[in-house]
Order: structure tokens, then sequence, then C-alpha cells
């Protein structure tokens, strides 16, 4: 908004010029000389000459309004508040109710509001409105009105807002910014430069935490992503394995800036590769945000056909691994001003964004809205004071656990960041992000060799049969991690062509407390005899009536015997040694002809599934606790 304030204002100084001489309002022709004189300065953006020129047309003639406005322009074009100040507020002294002059009402409530000033900018846009031309300024001049109103009670109501510096050890570099956290909350990524020159150079650091749960000092990330070139804004997936980040020179690209994708296989990052033009434009592209699974993809971009100059962008990522044409999320995010610094936190529900369109304290504030069903969006919600003041406010980062926020604290003096230092605090109870995360996280190894295998880890939310996320573990050493967001139950399949999938069932209810948990994937080769554990098959006590959310373990089961056509399998039933053997041997048949059945019902041929009670024969856990019990009721599958 400043920057189109003020170019409104130049274009109106310089339309003064173009009348005749005798219409400027001084009757010194030198004065009048003058401040025609400073028209090409000002055209050039050549402000010290043009303020020269302009002073000593006012010492020539104090009451001359144009050479006021123009001289306050000046100013305020070379950051010289009080300068500018000044000379709008003789304007309005000298021509308060002339339209041509408006704008110095806009412009001074502009600064009152930068500087805190709401009674006074309301005053001013009030008079600004009142005598404006129609049409001038006024969807900015009501915006401003209203962020007036807005910021004068949410001061009144303040929320908890207790931010600290991170440890000095992380804090080493006179500029850090963008902070992003993996989801187990062990490592930090960020941006750092020592200077504020174009020519600083700008790379991604990461620190992480040792066994105290200290911060390390950081160290460049790579020597594959960070060149001599600027690395800029980066976001993680949740497992730390896959970053985005922005370039905007020094690699081929598409436009000023483009977004760069890398991988982590073992302890190094692969060459970054452009993300190609479904993502990036002739324009700029940047400030990613990345969804915990990697999958879903938020940035910044001002190509044209947005609603405003910048808007926030969205793709998705399908199992090919190729990105689908970037598409604006549109309204209630996006307005007609700017939308910068996307966040979608690892629930996948709840984003957070800077904007200076919506109602706020001035400039940019801090936004946050929810995915509501249908997958739209609900409107935005200022993050209060003081957390959003009248400064600007670009950028948060919400930790997993929902109740930790991560920024940079930045100083500036004029156009430019002097320090930067990374912050955290404690989210308020209104701001903590309802739906937590949880995470599951561990190897995938070869059952017999135990060598490291890259496997795709799917969890599905049992309560919709729907996909939640998808990752694959580290080819290097196997590792994975993915997010379980609260509120259901959920089925973990991890897979691997020529291996028997693993069945593992995960529960976060919403009364449930964040306890990460820890699985090794054993995975066998698809050979005879083998055979797997169904551990989301369910049936109600006592019964052998599947339940409903047995489905997506059921099709599982059909998928995989579709991309095996030559496997034939045994549906196995087993049970605790609770009653008597007989009984538990036609519990566990009949729970195997259930599963059968389904299978039958749904296409599958009968001359591939076979089945067979095994009742209390074979344990695999004691069956002298609950625990254990639970582990020998189950369903299995074997390879015949």
């Amino acid at each position: 908004m400043k920057i189109l304030a003020l170019f409104f204002i130049l274009s109106n100084i310089v339309s003064f010029a173009s009348e005749a001489q005798q219409a400027l309002g001084t009757k010194n022709k030198r004065a009048a000389d003058l401040y025609i004189e400073s028209e090409t300065y000002v055209i050039r953006r050549q402000y010290p000459q043009a303020i020269s020129l302009l002073n000593q047309a006012l010492n020539r003639d104090y009451q001359f309004a144009e050479a006021h406005l123009r001289l306050g322009t000046c100013y305020k074009a070379v950051e010289d508040n009080a300068g500018a100040i000044k000379h709008f507020t003789e304007v309005i002294k000298l021509k308060p109710a002339d339209p041509r002059y408006s704008l110095a009402y806009f412009v001074l409530a502009e600064m009152n509001i930068k500087e805190g000033k709401y009674d006074e900018a309301i005053e001013l846009l009030n008079q600004h409105q009142k005598i404006a031309p129609k049409g001038n300024l006024s969807n900015e001049g009501a915006l401003m009105l209203q962020n007036a109103f807005y910021a004068k009670e949410a001061i009144q109501n303040p929320v908890a807002f207790d931010p600290k510096p991170l440890s000095s050890r992380v804090n080493v570099f006179q500029l850090q910014y963008f902070p992003v956290l993996t989801a187990d909350e062990s490592t930090l990524f960020f941006t750092a430069r020592n200077g504020n020159a174009r020519t600083d150079d700008e790379d991604i650091f990461i620190s992480n935490k040792d066994n105290l749960g200290a911060w390390t000092a950081p160290e460049p990330i790579s020597r594959n992503i960070n060149t001599r070139f600027n690395e800029g804004t980066c976001s993680i997936s949740a497992d730390g394995r896959m970053m985005i980040f922005t370039t905007c020179e020094g690699r081929q690209g598409y436009g000023s800036c483009d977004l760069y994708v890398t991988y982590k296989m073992g302890a190094d990052w692969s060459i970054p590769e452009n993300l190609g033009p479904n993502i990036n434009s002739p324009q700029w592209d940047s400030q990613p945000s990345l969804s915990a699974d990697g999958n879903t993809l938020y940035y910044v971009s001002n190509r044209p056909g947005g609603l405003g100059n910048r808007d926030i962008y969205v793709s998705y990522r399908n199992e090919s691994g190729e990105w689908t044409k970037a598409q604006n999320i549109g309204e209630p995010i996006n307005t007609s001003s700017d939308e910068v610094s996307p966040f979608i936190h690892a629930n996948g529900f709840t984003f957070f964004f800077a904007s200076n369109g919506h109602p706020g304290f001035g400039g940019f504030d801090i936004f946050s809205s929810e995915i509501e069903s249908g997958n739209t969006w609900g409107f935005p919600k200022n993050v209060g004071y003081p957390i959003n003041t009248a400064e600007d406010q670009v950028s948060l980062f919400i930790a997993a656990s929902g109740t930790t926020a991560y920024y940079a604290n930045e100083k500036k003096q004029g156009n430019e960041y002097v320090d930067s230092k990374i912050y955290s605090f404690e989210l308020p109870p209104t701001l903590q992000v309802t739906r937590g995360v949880n995470y599951v996280k561990g190897r995938v190894v070869d059952a017999l060799t135990q060598q490291p295998i890259i496997a795709t880890v799917e969890l599905y939310d049992l309560a919709t049969d729907e996909l939640s996320s998808r990752v694959k573990s580290d080819s290097l050493t196997g590792e994975y991690l993915i997010t379980l967001t609260k509120g259901s139950e959920y089925a973990l399949y991890v897979n691997k062509n020529g291996y028997l999938f693993d069945s593992r069932y995960f529960s976060f209810q919403e009364d449930d407390s964040v306890n990460p948990e820890l699985a090794d994937i054993l995975l066998n080769k698809i050979t005879r005899g083998e055979s797997v554990n169904l551990n989301n098959i369910f049936f109600d006590f006592d019964t052998f009536a599947l339940r409903e959310k047995s489905k997506t373990e059921l099709k599982k089961i059909i998928a995989f015997l579709n991309a095996y056509p030559e496997i034939k399998i045994e549906m196995e039933g087993h049970t605790d040694n609770v009653g008597s053997a007989q009984y538990n041997l036609e519990l566990s048949r009949s729970r195997a002809l259930s599963v059968y059945e389904y299978l039958m019902e749904n296409g599958v041929a009968d001359n591939r599934v076979y089945y067979k009670g095994y009742g209390m024969e074979k344990p695999i856990a004691t069956n002298t606790t609950e625990e254990g019990r639970q582990q020998n009721r189950r369903i299995a599958f074997k390879i015949l």
C-alpha cells in the first residue's frame, strides 16, 4: 500500500506541472520555475536534487502548497518520515478542502498507522474521504480506516506473547530468518547472511538438537545446495528429507526467482532440480511451504492473473512425483493487495500467512485459516496483538506440537534490514493448533539381510478410508517419518515391489497426548510360506462380522492380489487362549471365512484364496498379559 500511495502522489504532483505556470499556487516566478525544474528529477527518482530545488522554492514562497506536497513525497521516498510529515501537514493547513491535495491526508494517515497512532489516522482518513475525488484511492482509504478501527479494539484485548531468542549458538549471523523445523523438532533449517547488501551471500543452514536438547552451532546444509549465489526461503517435509527452496540467480530458471527441490539421501542432499513450468513462471516465484508428506506445495507468485500483486498458489504432487499446474487459492485467502509467507501446519488443516489486504494493524499482519469441509478455506483470522503490531510481521512457523512458534525478529533502518534473529514463543491457548500432530518413525529393512530398503509408506484414515499421506524411506538408511493428525484411527502400510506389505494400526484420538511411535519395519520377500499379520481387520467382541473400518485393509489385500496374479494365499484366523479350544477354533474359522467372502464378493477368484481357522494353536506372543492376548487375536495371510 505504501508504494501504491507514493505512486499516486507522484502522479498527481507531476500532473500539476503539466498545467500552465499561472495555475500554480504561487505568484513568485522563481519559486514556480524551481518547482517545474524539480519535475525532471522526481521522474528520474533523483530525490536529493529534487529536494534541494523544492526547498529553494519554499524559501521564496512558503505558502506554495504544490511545493510542500512534492517535497513531502520526496522525503517519504528517501525514508525521511519527519520531513514528509512536516510538509504534508503544511499542505493540509494551506489546502484543507482542495480535492487535488486529498492524498496528503491519506499519506499522513498511513504514516500514523505505521506508528500506531490510530485515532489520528482515523481523523485524517475521514477528511480524506470527504474531499477525495470519486474513486481516488477509495478502496485503500477504506481498508486503512477499517484497519485503524480494528487495531484500536484489538490492542485492548492483547494475547499472551513472551518471545525469546534462540541461543547465541544459533543466532550467529547478522541476518537469519524464515526458520522451519522437522516434525520431531530435532532439526532447524533457516536462511542466513552476514550483511544486507545485494552482493552478500545468502545460504541455507541447519542446526540439530544435541542429547541435552540444546541447539548446535549452525552448519551450511550442503555444497550441492549452497553456492556463491543466493539460496533463499526454504521449506522442509516433516521427515526432513525433501526440501524446496528459492534461487533468483546462478541456476537455470524460468523467471526472476524460481523454486527448486532437493532430497536427502543418507547424510547429504541431491543436486537441486528446478520444479518446472507447472510451478515456476517468467515472474517471481518464492516462499514455499510444503505439507508434512511433501505432496502439497503452497508458495507466492506475482504472475499476472491473480487477485493482487502477490498471491498464494498451490500445487499437488501425484504418485509419479509430477506436480500439477499451480492454481491461485483464491478468496478468502488472497485479496487485491499482497499475501506472502504461506505456512501449512503439519496437521494439513491449519494455515498461516501474511497479508496487507485483510483487516489488521496496518502493513503486513499474520493471519490463520482452517481448511473446512469440502476443502474450502475458513475466513482468515488476525492472530492478534502484540504478535501483530503497526510494524510489518511477515512470517510464522508453528511446530508440529502446535504449541510453539518460531519467527525472525527483524530490525530496519530505512529500507534495509540491519539485524535479524530467530525467536520462539509459546502460543497462547486461543492460538494453539487444535488438531495436534503425532508421528511414527523408524527404519525399513529387509527381514533376512537387515539391509535398508527404499519403500513407500502410506497412512490411511480408517474413518474415511482415505489416503492421509505418503512418504518414502531413505534409500541409504531406510529411515522414515510420517505424521498422524489428531482425531482419528490410522492404518499404516509399508510397500515394496517383491515384498509382502507390512500392516500397522495407530490411534490418535482427541484425548490422546502426543506420544511419538517408534516402529522399525522388517519386510519379507514374497516367498512360499511367508505370512503377514493384518492389523487393521476389525470384529466386534466375540463376533465374526467385519466392522466398517476393516475395508481399508480388505481393499489393500485385493490390490496386492491384483499386483501379483500368480500368487495364492491362505487367510488364517487366530485367537488367544481365553475360552475353550473348540470355541476358539470355530471363532477363528468364522472370522477367516468373513474375510474370504468379502474378497470373493469383490472380484477375487475363488481358486486364489483359501481360509482356515487355527484357534489358539499358533500364538505369536504370551497369553499371560492383555497386550499379548491382543496380538494373538489376529487375521493373517500366508503365501501358498
